[in-house]
C-alpha cells in the first residue's frame, strides 16, 4: 500500500524545470529520465518535447547498444543508425543475420513513441526547454555508467557539424540549444523520416539474404587449406563483393506491402511536419539559442543557415511531395523529358528490385507513364544557396 501511494505521489509531482531536465540526462541517462517523463501525470509542453527528445535519443542508444554487442562498430554509410562511428567490442556476441531487421524495427517503434508526445503540444505553445548538449550520452555498452567515449558529440558531431568537427577548439564549450514549438516540428518530421527508412529496410526485410551470403561466406572459408592472407583480393575485396551481394538479394525479393504503404506514409507526414516547422520558425523574434534559426537568428551550434533556406528548402521539399504523389515523374534514361518514373507507386505497389531489369527497363516499365517530369532546379538552387555543402544542410534540415 505504501508503495502504490509513492508511486502515486511522484507520478503527480512537478517536473523538474527545463535547465534540470538537461542535468537530470546527464547523470542518470536516458532510461532512467525516459521512465520519469513517461510517469508525468499533468506533464508540460517542456516535458512532452523532453520525452519525444528522449525517446528519440533512446532509439539511437539502442541501436548503438546493439551494435556494439555483436561488434558491428564499423561505419555502414548507406542506412542512418549504422553509420554512427563505435569503439571496438573486445568480447563480441556472435553475429545474428535478424540483427539488422532487429535494430529498424526497435527504430520504428522509437520514432512512434517519440511523436506521440510530440503531437499533444500545440502550434501555439509557448514553452523553451535549454538543453546543453554536453550534458547528453549514450549507454553504448549497457552498463549504466557514463564511460569514455560515449558522450553523444564525441558520437555524432562529426554528422552533425561536419567538417566544423575536425576543427573546432576541443576548449570550445559545448552548445546550449533552447528548443520550442517549432523545434517539435521539427523533430516529428525527423522521427517521420526515420520511420520511413525503417520501413523500406523491413519492407525488404535483408535477413535471409545475410543469412545466405554469410552461411556460403563460411562454408568457402572451410575449404581453404591456409588461412586468407590479410593483403589477399578476398579480403580487400571481398567485404565489398559481400555487402552488394546482400543488397542486390534483398531488394529482388516480395516486399511486405504494408510496410512500403507506411513508409510513404511516413515521408509525405515528413514534409507536412517540415512545413509547419518552417511556418512557424518564420514567425520567430527573439535569438535566443536557437537550434535551426530564420534569416533574423543565429544557431546555436556555429553553422551558419544562409539566408533564404527555408524557401530554398521548401521548394526541394515540394519536389519530393510530387514525387511521392505521382503529381511529377522522376526522370528514367531511355525516357524523353514527357515521361518518367512513378515514384509513389514504388511504395503503394511494392514489387522485387531486379537491379539489372532496372537499368534496361523491363522491371521499371510498370511504374512509367506520360506526364510531367521533375526537374534539377529547385535541387540546383539549394546545392548554389548551400555552397558545396548541400548534403550536410539536407542532414540537419531532413
Amino acid at each position: 500500500m505504501r508503495i502504490t501511494v509513492l508511486a502515486t505521489l511522484l507520478a503527480l509531482a512537478p517536473s523538474p524545470g527545463a535547465a534540470q531536465i538537461s542535468d537530470e540526462i546527464g547523470r542518470t541517462g536516458l532510461g532512467p529520465t525516459e521512465a520519469r517523463l513517461a510517469a508525468l501525470a499533468t506533464p508540460s509542453d517542456a516535458d512532452r518535447f523532453a520525452l519525444g527528445g528522449v525517446r528519440f535519443l533512446r532509439a539511437v542508444e539502442r541501436s548503438l547498444q546493439l551494435r556494439w554487442q555483436v561488434g558491428l562498430t564499423d561505419q555502414m554509410q548507406m542506412l542512418p543508425f549504422l553509420r554512427l562511428p563505435l569503439a571496438e567490442n573486445p568480447a563480441p556476441q556472435p553475429f545474428d543475420p535478424d540483427m539488422i531487421a532487429t535494430l529498424f524495427r526497435d527504430v520504428s517503434a522509437g520514432m512512434d513513441g517519440a511523436r506521440e508526445p510530440l503531437s499533444a503540444i500545440s502550434d501555439t505553445s509557448d514553452f523553451g526547454l535549454e538543453i546543453a548538449l554536453a550534458d547528453l550520452w549514450f549507454d553504448v555498452n549497457a552498463n549504466g555508467a557514463r564511460d569514455a567515449g560515449e558522450d553523444m558529440l564525441e558520437i555524432a558531431g562529426p554528422m552533425i557539424l561536419g567538417w566544423r568537427w575536425l576543427d573546432r577548439d576541443p576548449a570550445t564549450p559545448a552548445p546550449v540549444i533552447r528548443f520550442d514549438v517549432a523545434d517539435a516540428a521539427w523533430l516529428s518530421a525527423y522521427t517521420h523520416l526515420l520511420g520511413g527508412i525503417g520501413d523500406v529496410v523491413l519492407a525488404y526485410d535483408p535477413t535471409a539474404a545475410i543469412a545466405k551470403t554469410l552461411e556460403a561466406k563460411i562454408a568457402m572459408q572451410t575449404l581453404r587449406s591456409t588461412p586468407p592472407d590479410i593483403f589477399a583480393m578476398d579480403q580487400s575485396f571481398g567485404e565489398f563483393v559481400d555487402m552488394a551481394a546482400i543488397v542486390l538479394d534483398t531488394l529482388n525479393q516480395t516486399p511486405d506491402a504494408a510496410r512500403a504503404t507506411s513508409a510513404h506514409a511516413h515521408f509525405l507526414a515528413m514534409v507536412a511536419d517540415n512545413r509547419r516547422f518552417w511556418a512557424q520558425v518564420a514567425t520567430e523574434t527573439d535569438n535566443d539559442a536557437e537550434w535551426l534559426p530564420n534569416d533574423a537568428q543565429q544557431s546555436a551550434l556555429g553553422i551558419v543557415v544562409p539566408p533564404g533556406t527555408g524557401p530554398a528548402w521548401l521548394a526541394v521539399l515540394d519536389d519530393a511531395e510530387a514525387l511521392l504523389t505521382g503529381a511529377r515523374l522522376a526522370p528514367y534514361w531511355r525516357l524523353d523529358a514527357k515521361a518518367g518514373i512513378n515514384v509513389g507507386a514504388m511504395f503503394t505497389d511494392a514489387r522485387p528490385i531486379d537491379v539489372a531489369g532496372w537499368v534496361q527497363g523491363v522491371d521499371a516499365l510498370p511504374y512509367m507513364q506520360r506526364g510531367q517530369v521533375v526537374d534539377a532546379a529547385s535541387w540546383t538552387a539549394f546545392e548554389s544557396l548551400m555552397a558545396g555543402e548541400a548534403m550536410l544542410f539536407t542532414l540537419f534540415l531532413n
